[in-house]
Parts: C-alpha cells; structure tokens; sequence
C-alpha cells in the first residue's frame, strides 16, 4: 500500500513536469511491471493473452513517447484557465460528461454486469478530463513553489474540486465493476 501510495505521489508530480502524453503511456508499463514481477516471485502463470496484452502495451507506450509532439511550456495558472476555456475544449468536457451520464443511465443497467467493456469506457472518459485536472493541478502548485502566487488563484479553485470528484467517480465506477 505504501509503494502505490508513493508511485502515485510520483505520478502527480510527473504531470508537473512533463508532457501528459509522455507521462501516461508510461504509468501503463506498471501494470506490465506488476505482472512481471506476479509471475517471477508469486509463481502465477502468464497466459498467452497476458503476454500478449503486455507486449501490446509495450509496443503502444514506445510508439507514443517516440513520437510525441513537442509541449509548449507553461508560465502562469492564467494561461491554463485560458486553455481551459477555449470553446473546443469546453466542448469536448461537455461531450465526455454527457458521455459518461448516457453510459451510466443506458448502458450500464443492460449490460454492466456481463461486459467489463463498459466501466472500462466510463473510467477512460473520465480518466481524460482528471488528467487534464491532475496536469493543471500540479502546474499550479509547481509555479507557486518556485515562487509565483498561483495556488489562491480563483479560477484554480474549480481545479481543486473537479479532482476529488473524479477521483471519487472513478472510485465508486471501480467499485461497482468488480
């Protein structure tokens, strides 16, 4: 539990520092590392969809960090609300958000027992957008560290609620999947 608790604090803190684009495809790989290590010290058999499943994943995570656009640099929290509510952005936030309402109302009644398929999709939809919140998050904090007044900011004080909320969204899906 420590060990997720400290990989997802250097994750959180990867987003401050790097390229989303870079930063997810590799937090992938711990799953692979995960099942690795199962199959080495917990004696567990790797099937051959596992295997296959792992090196998909090594290969997908390779071809986007090699060919990653460049990112341009962020100086200020007012520049990330200005992204933030650009109308192609607010548009795709709302699509998402209708999204996940339509799959949790339609779907998921009909076949959330019998399809994994579809609380995948829920948590993928929402896991876009608290990427986007985690990112903003951490450039906030970042910039108030290295002394710019950026963390009291108002337009940050959405930020700071929309990622315990879908954190928790994300939790209470996970927990109804399984």
């Amino acid at each position: 539990m420590i060990t997720m608790i400290v990989g997802e604090i250097a994750n959180f803190a990867a987003y401050a520092f790097a390229p989303a684009i870079l930063v997810t495809p590799l937090g992938a790989l711990s799953i692979i590392i995960s099942a690795v290590l199962a199959h080495v010290m917990l004696q567990e058999k790797l099937h051959i969809f596992g295997i296959l499943g792992c090196v998909l994943c090594v290969v997908g995570s390779t071809t986007i960090v090699l060919h990653a656009p460049q990112e341009r640099e962020i100086e200020s929290v007012k520049e990330v609300w200005d992204l933030a509510t650009e109308p192609a952005f607010l548009l795709y936030a709302a699509i998402v958000i209708a999204a996940v309402i339509v799959i949790i109302i339609r779907v998921i009644p009909y076949y959330g027992q019998t399809h994994v398929m579809v609380y995948i999709s829920v948590c993928s939809l929402m896991g876009s957008l608290s990427v986007m919140s985690v990112k903003a998050l951490g450039i906030a904090l970042k910039l108030t560290f290295s002394g710019m007044k950026s963390v009291t900011i108002p337009p940050n004080m959405d930020i700071y609620l929309g990622c315990p909320c879908l954190c928790n969204h994300s939790n209470q899906l996970l927990k109804q999947g399984s």
